[in-house]
Protein backbone atom coordinates (compact mmCIF):
# COMPACT_ATOMS: atom_id res chain seq x y z
CA UNK A 1 0.00 0.00 0.00
CA UNK A 2 1.70 3.09 -1.16
CA UNK A 3 -0.97 5.80 -1.06
CA UNK A 4 -0.87 8.60 1.60
CA UNK A 5 -3.66 8.59 3.53
CA UNK A 6 -2.70 11.07 6.01
CA UNK A 7 -2.73 14.22 4.00
CA UNK A 8 -6.40 15.96 2.85
CA UNK A 9 -5.05 15.69 -1.23
CA UNK A 10 -5.51 12.05 -1.02
CA UNK A 11 -8.21 11.25 1.36
CA UNK A 12 -9.24 7.73 -0.51
CA UNK A 13 -7.40 4.11 -1.26
CA UNK A 14 -7.68 5.56 -5.01
CA UNK A 15 -5.70 2.59 -6.41
CA UNK A 16 -8.97 0.34 -5.75
CA UNK A 17 -11.04 2.39 -8.05
CA UNK A 18 -9.75 -0.12 -10.81
CA UNK A 19 -11.24 -3.14 -8.67
CA UNK A 20 -14.56 -1.38 -8.84
CA UNK A 21 -14.37 -0.85 -12.59
CA UNK A 22 -13.46 -4.24 -13.22
CA UNK A 23 -16.48 -5.09 -11.10
CA UNK A 24 -18.47 -3.08 -13.26
CA UNK A 25 -17.29 -4.38 -16.11
CA UNK A 26 -18.34 -8.21 -14.44
CA UNK A 27 -21.78 -7.49 -13.59
CA UNK A 28 -22.32 -5.94 -17.41
CA UNK A 29 -20.86 -8.75 -19.20
CA UNK A 30 -21.50 -11.31 -17.24
CA UNK A 31 -25.24 -10.14 -16.23
CA UNK A 32 -26.68 -14.16 -16.67
CA UNK A 33 -24.34 -15.09 -14.38
CA UNK A 34 -25.48 -13.04 -11.65
CA UNK A 35 -28.74 -12.77 -12.84
CA UNK A 36 -29.21 -16.66 -11.61
CA UNK A 37 -27.91 -16.21 -8.57
CA UNK A 38 -30.12 -13.26 -7.73
CA UNK A 39 -33.02 -14.84 -9.60
CA UNK A 40 -32.99 -17.60 -6.20
CA UNK A 41 -34.53 -14.70 -4.14
CA UNK A 42 -35.77 -11.69 -6.22
CA UNK A 43 -38.46 -11.74 -9.30
CA UNK A 44 -37.06 -11.47 -12.97
CA UNK A 45 -37.65 -7.55 -12.71
CA UNK A 46 -36.25 -7.16 -9.59
CA UNK A 47 -33.39 -8.57 -10.24
CA UNK A 48 -32.54 -6.98 -13.08
CA UNK A 49 -33.69 -3.55 -11.88
CA UNK A 50 -30.82 -4.55 -9.03
CA UNK A 51 -28.04 -4.87 -11.52
CA UNK A 52 -28.81 -1.95 -13.15
CA UNK A 53 -29.01 0.20 -9.70
CA UNK A 54 -25.67 -1.46 -8.80
CA UNK A 55 -23.79 -0.71 -12.45
CA UNK A 56 -24.86 2.82 -11.62
CA UNK A 57 -24.10 3.24 -8.35
CA UNK A 58 -20.58 2.03 -8.44
CA UNK A 59 -20.33 3.93 -11.59
CA UNK A 60 -20.71 7.14 -9.34
CA UNK A 61 -18.36 5.22 -6.54
CA UNK A 62 -15.37 7.63 -7.28
CA UNK A 63 -17.13 10.59 -7.40
CA UNK A 64 -19.02 10.04 -4.55
CA UNK A 65 -16.04 9.53 -2.10
CA UNK A 66 -14.57 12.60 -3.55
CA UNK A 67 -17.65 14.96 -2.96
CA UNK A 68 -17.70 13.96 0.89
CA UNK A 69 -13.69 13.25 1.45
CA UNK A 70 -14.28 10.63 4.25
CA UNK A 71 -10.92 10.09 6.28
CA UNK A 72 -9.54 6.72 5.93
CA UNK A 73 -10.29 3.94 8.44
CA UNK A 74 -8.84 0.58 9.34
CA UNK A 75 -11.71 -1.59 9.65
CA UNK A 76 -15.51 -2.09 9.12
CA UNK A 77 -17.80 -4.89 10.42
CA UNK A 78 -20.80 -5.30 8.37
CA UNK A 79 -24.44 -7.39 9.40
CA UNK A 80 -25.73 -7.81 5.78
CA UNK A 81 -29.73 -7.73 4.98
CA UNK A 82 -31.39 -10.23 3.45
CA UNK A 83 -32.60 -8.93 0.54
CA UNK A 84 -31.16 -7.12 -2.26
CA UNK A 85 -27.84 -8.91 -1.99
CA UNK A 86 -25.65 -7.38 -4.92
CA UNK A 87 -27.21 -4.10 -4.01
CA UNK A 88 -25.99 -4.09 -0.92
CA UNK A 89 -22.64 -5.60 -1.64
CA UNK A 90 -22.10 -2.34 -3.51
CA UNK A 91 -23.24 0.40 -1.23
CA UNK A 92 -21.90 -1.57 1.97
CA UNK A 93 -18.85 -2.99 0.95
CA UNK A 94 -17.87 -2.32 -2.31
CA UNK A 95 -17.95 1.76 -2.30
CA UNK A 96 -16.50 2.08 1.60
CA UNK A 97 -13.49 -0.06 0.22
CA UNK A 98 -12.36 2.92 -1.29
CA UNK A 99 -11.86 4.69 2.27
CA UNK A 100 -11.96 1.44 4.95
CA UNK A 101 -8.95 -0.77 4.77
CA UNK A 102 -10.63 -4.00 5.48
CA UNK A 103 -13.89 -4.80 5.96
CA UNK A 104 -15.45 -8.12 7.52
CA UNK A 105 -19.02 -8.95 6.92
CA UNK A 106 -21.89 -11.68 7.98
CA UNK A 107 -24.62 -12.47 5.66
CA UNK A 108 -27.89 -13.02 7.08
CA UNK A 109 -29.08 -16.59 7.54
CA UNK A 110 -31.73 -16.19 4.81
CA UNK A 111 -29.42 -15.61 2.19
CA UNK A 112 -25.93 -16.58 3.11
CA UNK A 113 -26.41 -19.23 0.74
CA UNK A 114 -26.74 -16.92 -2.37
CA UNK A 115 -24.55 -14.16 -1.08
CA UNK A 116 -21.29 -16.51 -1.24
CA UNK A 117 -22.09 -17.47 -4.23
CA UNK A 118 -21.59 -13.73 -5.48
CA UNK A 119 -19.26 -12.68 -3.10
CA UNK A 120 -17.20 -15.88 -4.74
CA UNK A 121 -17.52 -14.49 -7.96
CA UNK A 122 -17.07 -11.17 -7.21
CA UNK A 123 -13.85 -11.66 -4.55
CA UNK A 124 -12.29 -13.30 -7.78
CA UNK A 125 -12.67 -9.80 -10.29
CA UNK A 126 -11.99 -7.21 -7.19
CA UNK A 127 -9.55 -8.79 -4.96
CA UNK A 128 -9.74 -6.00 -2.18
CA UNK A 129 -9.94 -7.06 1.23
CA UNK A 130 -13.29 -7.62 1.54
CA UNK A 131 -14.09 -11.14 4.03
CA UNK A 132 -17.11 -13.42 4.35
CA UNK A 133 -17.12 -14.77 7.94
CA UNK A 134 -19.34 -17.59 7.97
CA UNK A 135 -19.15 -17.72 11.55
CA UNK A 136 -22.10 -17.37 14.71
CA UNK A 137 -23.35 -13.89 15.84
CA UNK A 138 -21.71 -13.96 19.20
CA UNK A 139 -18.09 -14.76 17.19
CA UNK A 140 -18.54 -11.96 14.70
CA UNK A 141 -19.25 -9.71 17.62
CA UNK A 142 -16.40 -10.66 19.37
CA UNK A 143 -13.69 -11.01 16.55
CA UNK A 144 -15.12 -8.40 13.91
CA UNK A 145 -17.51 -6.25 15.42
CA UNK A 146 -15.61 -5.29 18.48
CA UNK A 147 -12.50 -4.34 16.79
CA UNK A 148 -13.84 -2.09 14.13
CA UNK A 149 -13.66 1.40 13.59
CA UNK A 150 -17.33 1.57 11.84
CA UNK A 151 -19.77 -1.37 12.39
CA UNK A 152 -22.78 -0.94 10.19
CA UNK A 153 -26.03 -3.38 10.42
CA UNK A 154 -29.20 -3.84 8.86
CA UNK A 155 -32.33 -5.20 10.13
CA UNK A 156 -34.79 -4.82 12.99
CA UNK A 157 -34.75 -1.86 15.48
CA UNK A 158 -34.93 -4.32 18.46
CA UNK A 159 -31.63 -6.33 17.16
CA UNK A 160 -30.01 -3.46 16.10
CA UNK A 161 -30.60 -1.75 20.10
CA UNK A 162 -28.80 -5.20 21.24
CA UNK A 163 -25.63 -4.23 19.31
CA UNK A 164 -26.14 -0.69 20.34
CA UNK A 165 -25.50 -1.34 23.90
CA UNK A 166 -22.12 -3.11 22.86
CA UNK A 167 -20.69 -0.07 21.01
CA UNK A 168 -17.57 2.26 22.72
CA UNK A 169 -17.61 5.51 22.65
CA UNK A 170 -15.06 5.36 19.57
CA UNK A 171 -16.81 3.42 17.37
CA UNK A 172 -19.13 4.67 14.59
CA UNK A 173 -22.39 2.89 14.56
CA UNK A 174 -24.74 3.29 11.65
CA UNK A 175 -28.17 1.50 11.35
CA UNK A 176 -30.73 0.72 8.10
CA UNK A 177 -33.60 -0.72 9.23
CA UNK A 178 -36.90 -0.25 7.24
CA UNK A 179 -39.98 2.31 7.20
CA UNK A 180 -44.01 2.71 6.65
CA UNK A 181 -43.82 4.49 3.85
CA UNK A 182 -47.21 5.80 3.56
CA UNK A 183 -48.43 6.57 -0.15
CA UNK A 184 -50.93 9.66 0.38
CA UNK A 185 -53.59 10.09 -2.00
CA UNK A 186 -55.56 13.40 -2.05
CA UNK A 187 -58.77 14.71 -3.20
CA UNK A 188 -57.04 16.22 -6.04
CA UNK A 189 -55.10 13.14 -6.91
CA UNK A 190 -54.62 11.75 -10.60
CA UNK A 191 -56.08 8.19 -8.90
CA UNK A 192 -54.16 6.46 -12.42
CA UNK A 193 -50.75 6.93 -11.98
CA UNK A 194 -51.31 6.77 -8.45
CA UNK A 195 -52.80 3.11 -8.62
CA UNK A 196 -49.75 2.51 -11.02
CA UNK A 197 -47.04 3.78 -9.06
CA UNK A 198 -48.76 1.75 -5.58
CA UNK A 199 -48.83 -1.50 -7.51
CA UNK A 200 -45.63 -1.03 -8.97
CA UNK A 201 -43.49 0.05 -5.37
CA UNK A 202 -45.98 -2.78 -3.62
CA UNK A 203 -45.27 -5.46 -6.19
CA UNK A 204 -41.22 -5.04 -6.67
CA UNK A 205 -40.36 -8.02 -5.96
CA UNK A 206 -43.53 -9.51 -4.83
CA UNK A 207 -44.08 -6.61 -2.23
CA UNK A 208 -40.52 -8.39 -0.86
CA UNK A 209 -38.87 -4.99 -0.31
CA UNK A 210 -38.30 -2.52 2.14
CA UNK A 211 -39.14 0.34 0.62
CA UNK A 212 -43.25 -0.55 -0.23
CA UNK A 213 -45.68 0.99 1.33
CA UNK A 214 -47.34 -0.25 4.46
CA UNK A 215 -50.34 1.97 4.18
CA UNK A 216 -51.99 3.59 1.28
CA UNK A 217 -53.78 6.64 3.16
CA UNK A 218 -56.90 7.92 1.04
CA UNK A 219 -59.11 10.90 1.06
CA UNK A 220 -62.58 9.79 1.71
CA UNK A 221 -64.15 11.69 -1.39
CA UNK A 222 -62.00 9.99 -3.76
CA UNK A 223 -61.27 6.35 -1.48
CA UNK A 224 -64.61 4.60 -3.51
CA UNK A 225 -62.68 5.36 -6.89
CA UNK A 226 -59.37 4.75 -5.88
CA UNK A 227 -60.30 1.01 -4.80
CA UNK A 228 -62.82 0.41 -7.50
CA UNK A 229 -59.18 1.35 -9.92
CA UNK A 230 -56.92 -0.27 -7.86
CA UNK A 231 -59.47 -4.02 -7.72
CA UNK A 232 -59.54 -3.65 -11.42
CA UNK A 233 -56.08 -3.23 -12.12
CA UNK A 234 -54.35 -6.18 -9.51
CA UNK A 235 -56.92 -8.19 -10.69
CA UNK A 236 -55.13 -7.99 -14.17
CA UNK A 237 -52.04 -9.12 -12.87
CA UNK A 238 -50.22 -12.42 -13.63
CA UNK A 239 -48.49 -15.18 -11.39
CA UNK A 240 -45.11 -16.77 -12.56
CA UNK A 241 -41.56 -17.79 -11.40
CA UNK A 242 -38.85 -15.91 -11.16
CA UNK A 243 -37.78 -16.46 -14.30
CA UNK A 244 -40.05 -15.51 -16.12
CA UNK A 245 -39.95 -11.40 -17.47
CA UNK A 246 -43.77 -11.67 -17.72
CA UNK A 247 -44.46 -11.72 -14.26
CA UNK A 248 -46.36 -9.25 -12.54
CA UNK A 249 -45.87 -10.99 -9.43
CA UNK A 250 -43.57 -14.08 -8.53
CA UNK A 251 -43.13 -16.94 -5.01
CA UNK A 252 -42.47 -15.78 -1.61
CA UNK A 253 -39.17 -16.31 -0.59
CA UNK A 254 -39.48 -15.82 2.67
CA UNK A 255 -41.52 -18.77 4.21
CA UNK A 256 -41.83 -16.74 7.64
CA UNK A 257 -43.33 -14.00 5.96
CA UNK A 258 -46.36 -16.58 4.67
CA UNK A 259 -46.79 -17.61 8.41
CA UNK A 260 -47.24 -14.29 9.36
CA UNK A 261 -49.40 -13.27 6.65
CA UNK A 262 -51.61 -16.66 6.86
CA UNK A 263 -52.21 -15.50 10.65
CA UNK A 264 -52.85 -11.66 10.19
CA UNK A 265 -54.72 -12.11 7.12
CA UNK A 266 -56.91 -14.53 9.27
CA UNK A 267 -57.39 -12.09 12.03
CA UNK A 268 -58.14 -8.91 9.79
CA UNK A 269 -60.73 -10.94 7.33
CA UNK A 270 -63.08 -8.94 7.02
CA UNK A 271 -61.19 -5.63 5.81
CA UNK A 272 -60.32 -7.94 2.88
CA UNK A 273 -61.86 -7.54 -0.08
CA UNK A 274 -59.56 -9.02 -2.59
CA UNK A 275 -57.17 -12.05 -2.60
CA UNK A 276 -55.91 -13.52 0.80
CA UNK A 277 -54.74 -16.93 -0.96
CA UNK A 278 -51.83 -18.49 0.11
CA UNK A 279 -50.09 -21.86 -1.38
CA UNK A 280 -47.85 -23.18 1.02
CA UNK A 281 -46.08 -25.87 -1.47
CA UNK A 282 -46.12 -23.14 -4.48
CA UNK A 283 -45.20 -20.16 -1.75
CA UNK A 284 -47.50 -17.91 -4.18
CA UNK A 285 -49.39 -15.40 -2.56
CA UNK A 286 -52.45 -13.43 -3.72
CA UNK A 287 -52.02 -9.95 -4.28
CA UNK A 288 -54.13 -8.86 -1.65
CA UNK A 289 -56.39 -5.74 -0.70
CA UNK A 290 -57.55 -5.12 2.84
CA UNK A 291 -59.89 -1.63 3.24
CA UNK A 292 -60.53 0.10 6.16
CA UNK A 293 -61.45 3.47 7.84
CA UNK A 294 -59.22 5.36 9.94
CA UNK A 295 -61.46 4.67 12.74
CA UNK A 296 -61.36 1.10 12.49
CA UNK A 297 -57.72 1.11 13.76
CA UNK A 298 -56.47 -2.08 11.66
CA UNK A 299 -53.53 -2.78 12.80
CA UNK A 300 -50.79 -1.92 10.38
CA UNK A 301 -47.81 -4.80 9.47
CA UNK A 302 -44.53 -4.88 7.79
CA UNK A 303 -46.07 -6.91 4.82
CA UNK A 304 -42.67 -7.45 2.96
CA UNK A 305 -45.74 -9.21 0.37
CA UNK A 306 -47.63 -8.18 -2.31
CA UNK A 307 -50.31 -6.81 0.57
CA UNK A 308 -52.35 -2.93 -0.53
CA UNK A 309 -53.20 -1.73 3.05
CA UNK A 310 -56.04 0.94 1.59
CA UNK A 311 -56.99 3.15 4.51
CA UNK A 312 -59.51 6.36 3.84
CA UNK A 313 -58.84 9.15 5.95
CA UNK A 314 -62.08 12.16 6.23
CA UNK A 315 -59.31 15.30 6.24
CA UNK A 316 -55.86 16.73 6.74
CA UNK A 317 -55.86 17.16 10.24
CA UNK A 318 -56.49 13.70 11.26
CA UNK A 319 -54.11 12.75 8.42
CA UNK A 320 -51.33 14.34 10.19
CA UNK A 321 -52.45 13.67 13.56
CA UNK A 322 -51.57 9.73 11.93
CA UNK A 323 -48.53 10.97 10.55
CA UNK A 324 -47.01 12.88 13.38
CA UNK A 325 -48.02 10.02 16.26
CA UNK A 326 -45.11 8.12 17.85
CA UNK A 327 -45.54 5.30 16.15
CA UNK A 328 -45.20 6.74 12.47
CA UNK A 329 -42.99 9.29 13.35
CA UNK A 330 -40.67 6.36 15.00
CA UNK A 331 -40.64 4.78 11.43
CA UNK A 332 -40.56 7.99 9.81
CA UNK A 333 -38.56 6.74 6.45
CA UNK A 334 -39.99 7.53 3.34
CA UNK A 335 -43.27 9.25 1.93
CA UNK A 336 -44.82 9.52 -1.23
CA UNK A 337 -47.33 12.20 -1.84
CA UNK A 338 -49.63 12.07 -4.69
CA UNK A 339 -51.80 15.77 -5.02
CA UNK A 340 -52.79 17.59 -1.43
CA UNK A 341 -49.21 19.29 -2.16
CA UNK A 342 -49.99 21.82 0.37
CA UNK A 343 -48.74 19.39 2.91
CA UNK A 344 -45.36 19.20 1.24
CA UNK A 345 -43.40 21.31 3.91
CA UNK A 346 -44.88 19.19 6.60
CA UNK A 347 -44.11 15.74 5.23
CA UNK A 348 -40.73 16.69 4.68
CA UNK A 349 -39.66 17.74 8.28
CA UNK A 350 -39.41 13.52 8.42
CA UNK A 351 -39.63 11.81 5.40
CA UNK A 352 -37.83 11.35 2.45
CA UNK A 353 -40.63 12.69 0.05
CA UNK A 354 -41.44 12.31 -2.89
CA UNK A 355 -44.04 13.85 -5.19
CA UNK A 356 -45.96 11.93 -7.88
CA UNK A 357 -43.28 9.61 -7.93
CA UNK A 358 -42.18 6.73 -5.83
CA UNK A 359 -39.15 6.32 -3.43
CA UNK A 360 -37.76 3.61 -6.38
CA UNK A 361 -37.84 6.15 -8.80
CA UNK A 362 -35.43 8.82 -6.63
CA UNK A 363 -33.63 6.11 -4.33
CA UNK A 364 -29.79 6.85 -6.13
CA UNK A 365 -26.96 4.78 -3.92
CA UNK A 366 -24.54 7.75 -4.06
CA UNK A 367 -26.94 10.00 -2.29
CA UNK A 368 -28.47 10.41 1.60
CA UNK A 369 -31.18 8.03 1.83
CA UNK A 370 -33.69 7.39 4.81
CA UNK A 371 -35.87 9.54 6.97
CA UNK A 372 -36.12 10.57 10.60
CA UNK A 373 -37.42 8.29 12.70
CA UNK A 374 -35.41 6.37 14.91
CA UNK A 375 -36.72 2.60 13.71
CA UNK A 376 -35.90 3.48 10.64
CA UNK A 377 -32.63 4.53 10.65
CA UNK A 378 -30.11 5.99 12.95
CA UNK A 379 -26.50 7.32 13.23
CA UNK A 380 -24.52 6.38 16.82
CA UNK A 381 -21.04 8.11 17.72
CA UNK A 382 -19.85 9.13 20.81
CA UNK A 383 -22.93 8.23 23.38
CA UNK A 384 -25.03 10.73 20.74
CA UNK A 385 -27.72 9.16 18.62
CA UNK A 386 -28.68 10.99 15.24
CA UNK A 387 -31.65 9.86 13.20
CA UNK A 388 -31.43 11.54 9.28
CA UNK A 389 -31.35 10.05 5.74
CA UNK A 390 -27.79 7.84 5.29
CA UNK A 391 -24.43 8.04 2.93
CA UNK A 392 -21.56 5.92 4.50
CA UNK A 393 -19.00 8.11 2.86
CA UNK A 394 -21.18 10.92 3.83
CA UNK A 395 -21.25 10.32 7.59
CA UNK A 396 -17.86 8.95 8.12
CA UNK A 397 -16.44 12.26 6.71
CA UNK A 398 -18.95 14.08 9.24
CA UNK A 399 -18.23 11.67 12.13
CA UNK A 400 -14.63 10.94 12.08
CA UNK A 401 -13.08 13.29 10.38
CA UNK A 402 -10.38 13.96 13.27
CA UNK A 403 -9.71 9.95 12.77
CA UNK A 404 -7.99 9.02 10.22
CA UNK A 405 -5.32 6.20 10.05
CA UNK A 406 -1.97 6.06 8.90
CA UNK A 407 0.16 4.59 6.59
Amino acid sequence: MTTNLGTKENTVFTERHESIEKCVDYLTTHRSEILSILSNISSYRAANAEIDSTIKTLQGAMREVETYRPACQDSMAVFMPSNVILYSYALYLLIPSLFVNRIEFRASSHVAEYVSLLHDKLKEVHQLPISNLKVSQKAFMTNSVSQANIVVFTGTYQNAEQIKKQMSREQLYIFFGQGINPFIIGPDADLSLAADDVIRMRLFNSGQDCLGPDIILTHESIAESFKNLLLEKVEALTFGANDDPNANYSPIFYKDILTAMSEYFNNNDKYIIYGGGIDFRTKKMEPTILYSKLEDRLEIAEYFSPVFNVVSYPDDEQLMKLIGSSYFSERAMGCSLYGSEHLVDKLRKKHTLTINQTLEDVEQGNKAFGGYGTMSNYIFYDMQLVSKPILISEVVAEFLAEKRIEV
